[in-house]
């Protein structure tokens, strides 16, 4: 099988560093100088055009280096994505629970990306949005490199229709189809977003799909595209998604747990195709529950 070995890309930030390995102790300060020193002698970190760099060249604040991340031991995860459409300018993808998008973390090769590659050989694929690890469903991806412009703008530009489905608590005593706007920014730890005070940055639109007993199906549409803002508004309803591992509260799981799917679902993406003025429409073949 075509093994894909996907550089993550790092811009360079302002800061006091004179040379690169410097800075990249800096940036990363869990990776000891030595693993840096070793991947630079084994040219696994490279500039925007793939050139190896040495680690005395200057930190050069907006430049773009690329570098190949290491994991020991990395865990597998044994659900699989589906392809649901392809053709020379997209790939839709149906994502399973627990598989992240892109490399992060522990997980470089077990990514929807690095399965996409190896499954197609092709490398200019590239990830059009994100949906978290936990969540479930579609996700688009641009195979080619010249039309990949076109089809960002409509995220850009908000010209995407997403729904979301989710299994949370019963809100009773609330009128629906409800919004949800408020301020959403990073919150504690780094990894969670709260609500905060200030101008609204986040909306959400919130409807029910089916009643039963205490668990309700609900229909998510995220009008604006912050980091968890569903997950954060169906919390602050008072009615977080089942599963949930870091709304109301942070719970302590285990990376290879996987008992309690997030029940979040991006079940729908439709939009106009920029390149043949069409309307596309894809839904996710995946349940919840």
């Amino acid at each position: 099988m075509f093994e894909p070995e996907l550089p993550s890309r790092l811009q360079l930030a302002p800061g006091p560093w004179t040379s690169l390995l410097d800075g990249l102790c800096a940036r990363f300060p869990a990776i000891p100088p030595a693993l840096w020193l070793d991947r630079f002698a084994r040219g696994r970190v490279l500039d925007s055009d793939g050139q190896p760099l040495l680690p005395t060249q200057p930190w050069r604040a907006g430049q773009e280096i690329q570098y190949f991340r290491e994991v020991a031991d990395e865990p597998e995860v044994p659900f699989a994505e589906q392809i649901l459409h392809q053709d020379d300018d997209l790939l839709v993808a149906d994502k399973p629970h627990f598989l992240a998008v892109t490399p992060a973390g522990r997980f470089v090769r077990q990514t929807l990306l690095a399965r996409l590659v190896a499954r197609t050989g092709n490398r200019d694929l590239v990830p059009l949005h994100r949906i978290d690890r936990g969540t479930a469903g579609l996700v688009l991806f641009s195979c080619n490199p010249g039309t990949r412009g076109s089809y960002q703008r409509l995220f850009a530009e908000r010209r995407i229709d997403k729904g979301y489905e989710a299994l949370a608590p019963a809100l009773h005593g609330h009128v629906f189809p409800l919004q949800r706007s408020s301020r959403i920014a990073r919150g504690e730890p780094f990894f969670r977003m709260a609500e905060q005070a200030g101008q609204a940055n986040a909306l959400s639109r919130i409807d029910v799909i089916a009643r039963r007993g205490e668990v309700w199906r609900y229909g998510l549409e995220p009008v604006s595209g912050r980091k968890h803002q569903l997950r954060v508004h169906m919390a602050a309803l008072g009615a977080p998604i089942i599963g949930d591992e870091y709304y109301p509260q942070v719970l302590e799981r285990a990376a290879d747990d996987y008992r309690h799917p997030l029940q979040l679902l991006a079940r729908r993406l439709a939009f106009i195709d920029p390149l043949s003025g069409q309307r596309r429409e894809f839904r996710s073949a995946r349940e919840l529950g």
